[in-house]
């Protein structure tokens, strides 16, 4: 009997398995509320730096685990505002997408 270990996943992969951004199924309010899920200026402009040292090969190690971070948390917005979007579209509400304030 063999057994084999299940493939090996990125935290994206995972990501995606967990959320299932596909499917539409959140409530219109937990929806409009995930779509104003965002990062503030701090952050912003912290990422912004982290990705320019990176295009220049200057991050320190820290720093590469930083930009990590804030790519894994922009990848688990993504996909939690595909799946709002998919859900207020599913309910006939996509015309009313606000995603400001």
């Amino acid at each position: 009997m063999s057994t084999q270990s299940p493939p090996k996943s990125h935290v994206s992969e995972i990501l995606t398995r967990i959320v299932r951004p596909d499917e539409g199924n959140l409530t219109p309010e937990a929806a409009r509320c995930l779509l104003r899920l965002k990062l503030d200026e701090t952050d912003r402009q912290r990422a912004h730096e982290l990705a320019v040292k990176n295009q220049e090969s200057t991050l320190s190690t820290d720093e590469e685990e930083e930009l990590d971070a804030y790519r894994r948390i922009g990848r688990l917005m993504d996909l939690l505002q595909a799946k709002s979007r998919r859900s207020l579209k599913n309910a006939g509400l996509d015309t009313l997408i606000h995603t400001d304030g």
